[in-house]
């Protein structure tokens, strides 16, 4: 496994939530997670059709942070064109009770944000 990017924490109390936070704190990755959850094993195209909103790079970014950290696995086959794929690693898979809870709070509480929709600027207000 790859040394995690993180630095060692205090232990003050909130240390293990920092801990936690610390590892899906990237605007993309729970709904990253979410979706190897729901459907497995996808490659980068694959995950980049189910997030429309993520450009390349930050896709690029999120998944080799989440690799870092042990999150998910990266498998490269050699072969042409190349071929990767992304998976949960059992500590991946451990953070399924959390990204569930995450979603049921979400399903309960969508209705007080209201539904995110882009918003024409006016340029005569």
């Amino acid at each position: 496994m790859a040394k995690a990017r993180h630095s060692s924490f205090d232990c003050s109390p909130g240390c293990s939530v920092e801990a936690a936070i610390s590892l899906i704190d990237g605007k993309w990755k729970c709904v990253i997670l979410w979706h190897l959850f729901n459907e497995g094993t996808l490659r980068f195209n694959e995950i980049r059709k189910r997030v429309p909103s993520i450009t390349q790079r930050m896709l690029t970014n999120q998944l080799r942070e989440l690799e870092q950290d042990g999150i998910i696995h990266r498998e490269v086959y050699p072969q042409v064109p190349p071929k990767v794929e992304y998976s949960l690693t059992d500590l991946g898979r451990s953070l399924e009770q959390i990204l569930f809870a995450l979603k049921l709070w979400g399903d309960a509480h969508l209705d007080q944000f209201g539904k995110l929709t882009l918003v024409a600027s006016d340029p005569n207000p």
